[in-house]
Order: C-alpha cells, then sequence, then structure tokens
C-alpha cells in the first residue's frame, strides 16, 4: 500500500508484515477527527467522487444524508461544512484526500520512514473520471500514486499469495461487497500470473444502502407511533442511522438486535427490535442484485459457475448471513471461502503490489504478474447517436486498439471525436469522458479522409486517445482529462492552505503538551516528600512561582504561536534545570 524513501529489502518484509497492524491501527480510528471523516462523510463522499452533481444517484443519495451538498462550478455536487466558525464546501477529494493522509501519517509512524508513494484500491467498476478523481485526492494528499488497481483484484492478490509456484490453476471468484460498492471479479491463478477474466459491479450498491433501508423503515415506525416526522432533521437521521449501521453489524452474528436512541427527537426516545429475518426482508432485492453481478461476470468470463474452485468474500457487507447463503445456493451449496479477513484483504492486497512495483519484496512477491482489464467499454460517438466501440470491455489492461473511421460531410476539414465509456449502444446512455477536435483534414467528398484513432489504455485504467488522417499525417493526441469533474488550481490551493493550517494546529498542540508536562513534572517534583527535602527553600519557591505563573498564562492565552510556547518552555527550563541539577550532583 505505501512505498518508503528507503528501498532496502529489509523495509520490504517489514512493509508486508506490518500491512496488517497499520490496517488495523487506521481502522481503530486513533483520532476523533478520523472517525468523524470515516463515520460521516467518507463512505459517502466515495460515492460522490467523479460524479456530477445533477446525476440521479446523486439527487437520490441527497435526500438521505445528513450533511448538505450543494452544487459547484462546473456541476460539480460539494459537501457543506462549518470550518473555523465559517461555512466552506469540499469536493470529494478533499474529503478522501484527508483519510488517505491520515493512513500516510499512520503508515509514517509505523516504518519509521516518510511516505512519499501509494498503491490506491477503487471499485472495479469505477469509470475513467472517478479513477482520476481518485488521483486527484493522492496528489492533494502528498501522495505519488504509482498505481492504480482494482480492489477484487487487489483482494485476490492477498487471498491467491500462498499459491504464487503452484503449478495447479485455479479460478477463483472475488465477491466484494463494501459500504458502497459491490465488485465481482474472476481470476485464474497459475504459477505467478493472476490473470482477470472479467469484471462486474454497481458502484452504488452496498453497505449504506442496507442501512439507509433500515433508517427509512424506522423513520415510519417513528411517524406512526409518535405522530412526528423525522425525515427532516439531519441530526435525528444522523444517530438513527448510526444506531442502523451498528445493529446491521450485530445482525450478521445474532439473530436479533435492538435499536435505541435516546431523545431522538423533541425529547422521544426510540426503542424497537429488529430480526435477521426483516432485515433481510427489507433488502432482499439488493442482495439478489449483488448475486446477479456474479452471474453476468462468470458470463462474461466464460466460465461456468462448476468451474469456480474458490469463491472468496471481501469487504464487510458479505459478513450478511442472507447473502451468503444466496451465494451458496447461486453455486449449488459450495462452501465459501472465508480464510482472509474482509476488511483488511483489499489493502493487504494493495501492499503486496506495491512491494512488486517498488522491489522491496521477498521473491515470491517480486515474482507476481497482474494481469487487469477495462470494466467499461470505450468508444466513440458516430452518426445517428451510435457508440462505436474500440476496446471492449474486460479486455487486458495495459492495451493499445485502433480503428479507422472518415469524414460524414463532403468537404469537411474537422472532425470532432466525443470519447465515451459504458455498454449501451446510444451514446445518450453512456458516460462522456471528453471530446477533442482534429484539424487539417483535407477537403474531401464524405467518407474519402481517412483517420486512424488509436485507444490506450495505461496499467491504471486511465485512458489517452490520438487521433492520425493518414494522407496527410495531421495529428492530435489528448489524456481524457474530464477537465470539468476535476479539482480546479484554486481548489488545490485551497486544499494546500487547509493541509499547512491542519500541521500548524498540530505544531502547536505538540508544543503546548510539551510545555504542560514540563510544568506539571516540576510541579510534581517540588511537592513530593523526598525531592522536595532535598531542596532549598529559596530555590523550591523559584520553580513554584515560575511553574505558577506558566499555568496561568497557559488558562489565559486563546490566540498563540507554537513559538511562543516553545519560548516559553525554553523560560521555565533555563530556571528549573540548573536547579534540580544542582540537587543531582549534590546527591
Amino acid at each position: 500500500m505505501w512505498q518508503g524513501q528507503k528501498r532496502a529489502s529489509s523495509s520490504g518484509k517489514k512493509l508486508l508484515k506490518g500491512c496488517k497492524k497499520i490496517v488495523a491501527q487506521f481502522f481503530s480510528g486513533s483520532q476523533s477527527i478520523v472517525k468523524s471523516i470515516c463515520s460521516t462523510y467518507f463512505a459517502d463522499a466515495k460515492r460522490l467522487i467523479g460524479r456530477r452533481f445533477c446525476d440521479p444517484l446523486v439527487q437520490s443519495d441527497i435526500k438521505l444524508w445528513p450533511f448538505k451538498v450543494v452544487e459547484g462550478k462546473s456541476d460539480k455536487p460539494m459537501i457543506e461544512v462549518t470550518y473555523k466558525g465559517k461555512e466552506k464546501h469540499f469536493g470529494a477529494e478533499e474529503i478522501s484526500s484527508m483519510l488517505l493522509k491520515k493512513m500516510g501519517e499512520i503508515a509514517e509512524a509505523y516504518l519509521g520512514m516518510t511516505v512519499k508513494n501509494a498503491v490506491v484500491t477503487v471499485p472495479a467498476y469505477f469509470n475513467d473520471s472517478q479513477r482520476k478523481a481518485t488521483r486527484d485526492a493522492g496528489g492533494i494528499a502528498g501522495l505519488n500514486i504509482i498505481r492504480i488497481i482494482n480492489e477484487p483484484t487487489a483482494a485476490a492478490i492477498a487471498y491467491g499469495l500462498d499459491m504464487v509456484g503452484s503449478p495447479d490453476k485455479r479460478n477463483v471468484l472475488i465477491f466484494d461487497l463494501g459500504g458502497g460498492t459491490t465488485d465481482i471479479s474472476v481470476l485464474s491463478i497459475e504459477g505467478e500470473i493472476f490473470k482477470v477474466r472479467a469484471v462486474a459491479g454497481d458502484t452504488h450498491l452496498g453497505g449504506e444502502d442496507f442501512d439507509n433501508r433500515m433508517v427509512n423503515h424506522f423513520v415510519e415506525m417513528f411517524k406512526r407511533k409518535h405522530k412526528e416526522d423525522i425525515s427532516g432533521n439531519p441530526k435525528s437521521l444522523r444517530r438513527l442511522r448510526t444506531a442502523c449501521e451498528r445493529g446491521k453489524r450485530v445482525l450478521s452474528s445474532a439473530i436479533e438486535t435492538n435499536i435505541e436512541v435516546d431523545s431522538l427527537y423533541n425529547g422521544i426516545d426510540f426503542c424497537s427490535t429488529i430480526t435477521q429475518a426483516r432485515f433481510a426482508e427489507l433488502n432482499i432485492d439488493f442482495f439478489r442484485k449483488s448475486v446477479k453481478l456474479v452471474e453476468k461476470c462468470l458470463a462474461d468470463a466464460k466460465i461456468d459457475k462448476s468451474g469456480v474452485h474458490d469463491v472468496v468474500l471481501t469487504g464487510g457487507s458479505s459478513r450478511i448471513p442472507k447473502v451468503q447463503q444466496l451465494l451458496r445456493d447461486f453455486f449449488d451449496g459450495k462452501e465459501l471461502n472465508k480464510s482472509i479477513n474482509p476488511d483488511e484483504a483489499v489493502a493487504y492486497g494493495a501492499a503486496v503490489q506495491a512491494a512488486n512495483l517498488t522491489g522491496m519484496g521477498n521473491v515470491k512477491v517480486q515474482h507476481i504478474v497482474l494481469l487487469d482489464v477495462t470494466p467499461l467499454s470505450l468508444g466513440v460517438l458516430v452518426d445517428e447517436g451510435e457508440m462505436s466501440v474500440v476496446i471492449p470491455r474486460n479486455t487486458a489492461i495495459p492495451t493499445k486498439m485502433e480503428r479507422v473511421y472518415t469524414t460524414s460531410h463532403d468537404n469537411q476539414t474537422s472532425i470532432l471525436f466525443s470519447v465515451y465509456e459504458g455498454e449501451r449502444s446510444r451514446t445518450v446512455n453512456n458516460h462522456l469522458l471528453g471530446e477533442f477536435t482534429l484539424f487539417g483534414v483535407p477537403a474531401a467528398p464524405r467518407g474519402v479522409a481517412k483517420v486512424k484513432v488509436r485507444f490506450d489504455v495505461d496499467v491504471n485504467g486511465i485512458l489517452n486517445v490520438s487521433a492520425k488522417e493518414k494522407t496527410t499525417g495531421v495529428s492530435c493526441k489528448i489524456t481524457i482529462n474530464s477537465d470539468k469533474m476535476r479539482l480546479s488550481k484554486k481548489e488545490i490551493t485551497d486544499a494546500e492552505k487547509y493541509k499547512a493550517e491542519d500541521y500548524e494546529q498540530r505544531k502547536k498542540a505538540k508544543a503546548k503538551a510539551a510545555l504542560e508536562n514540563y510544568a506539571y513534572k516540576m510541579r510534581n517534583a517540588i511537592n513530593d516528600k523526598k525531592v522536595g527535602a532535598k531542596l532549598a527553600p529559596a530555590s523550591k519557591k523559584e520553580i513554584g512561582a515560575a511553574v505558577d505563573l506558566v499555568t496561568r498564562w497557559l488558562d489565559g492565552i486563546q490566540l498563540v504561536e507554537a513559538d511562543d510556547l516553545e519560548e516559553k518552555l525554553t523560560w521555565l527550563k533555563s530556571i528549573c534545570n540548573p536547579i534540580m541539577a544542582c540537587m543531582s550532583k549534590q546527591q
């Protein structure tokens, strides 16, 4: 997952051995700010990243979220928060960058070295805009994203690491049902080669949807019982959602659980019971949809379900008993593989990939060859709004493919290429990635000029497109940046400003803690009977007066810089240290 500046093999081994600990440390949420971001914004921000405000899915989610989302420039959804008493708008990339930055700090603390590079995982069905937005988030966090890989592929690496070198070929299906997305991937593992055969998924199906169904269920129950509608109260919805999420986790191992919220609305306490069966009934359409994705993925991979050797579960929501039952039934009673930690598998696989890319792992890791695929078809708009596919979905990447196009009108000297991704025959139903125009086409009757268009998808799944007219050689090359959806220079500058403010705040907090700790240490020393008895009364009085002065100053300050705190600590030490040193010599 992370790569430090040192490249020693011992550091690489430590990276792999320590990955699980890093992930566990992160999810333990040692800092309240990270807990807040994770629980309140991050899972939802992941659904916003790379999307437009007008997207029907975004509009549907907005009604359920306890925070406000507003329309920003170029139809970009912005999360509205209060920051230092002022209203601020943050893009999903910025929220994601906060999490990435925190994870980088945890990795640095564990590894004992500076982290500069990272391998980042994304849902398999993330489109080009979402992948580029994820790269933006890494840039804001100060990380160089050396590779973006699909989450189920990373989980497969974690699962199949012990199989590397085995001559037997195994077909593995990864069922990744997380908090916001569902990803299915079919891979064949043979020797050192991990070959993705097909992927399928839904970037809007996961634990958040199950929580929403529970929340809606209890909102209606509260309305019937107390004649009060809490659907318009964000605070009440947030507290109820937290209780529902907790209850959902309990129902993975218990038959029933209580949903309790004190003073949910207008002083009214809420308490209700939900059973595992009732929870399954509320979400059965979602569960069946996730299994339908398995069927679709196997069809794309051209593998019968009987040819799947292992069905590996990952993602927290894969623990839901009804989901597991539906999967077992689909695979005719086949036992599901739960050998890897569903919460850590993706991060562990990313760490292995990082070690492989940077030469920091052991021999087994270095022999791994990963062959991933494009999740969606890529093509261009042609006459009558049809999409002409250049790269079909589930094509192994990196890849380069070409098609020849021609003019549609007489004496046409330029051609506009609109690049789309998706599986529908008409572009209006697919996702527009970007547009570019090739100028300098020789004037001729329609159909005469020939233009060769090349699509180049790199190992991160990011697309570059070029066009070249055959007779004249005029060409145009672009990277599909989806600029309207990416952060502007001003937004990146603002993000850097907030990052600098956070650094100063941490520096100030450390300086204040150091001053307080030293002051209380000196106070405890002079109050200690053994130490105090050895100090001259004048010395004891001098230290006590200095400590009292500092503590009163700390109680009264509000706006102070870290330098002021450090200066005060130096002053206090200049008084206390000589006296304490003198006492030590006398002993």
